[in-house]
């Protein structure tokens, strides 16, 4: 097994890319969210520095093609978007 982190998507806030991580740690794939935001007091900075979202190069593709495959919308939706 590898342990090389690559960044899988950058994000211009920590919301998105908290997002992205739950999503990618529930089918099994470990994440880290990385900001440069002072500790959230300066969100601002993630224009000049975007959040990244790290992932292992092992995983890369098969996370990516997680954020890319749209959801899937049920009838009780009520065409509710995630």
């Amino acid at each position: 097994m590898s342990d090389d982190i690559v960044v899988l998507r950058t994000y211009v806030n920590e919301i998105e890319a908290q997002l992205a991580a739950t999503i990618l740690e529930a089918n099994g794939i470990p994440t880290e969210v990385l900001a440069d935001t002072a500790g959230g007091a300066l969100p601002v900075m993630a224009f000049a520095f975007p959040v990244r979202l790290l992932v292992r190069k092992e995983d890369a593709a098969l996370a990516g093609e997680i954020l890319d495959t749209p959801v899937e919308s049920t009838p009780e939706d009520d065409g509710a978007t995630i």
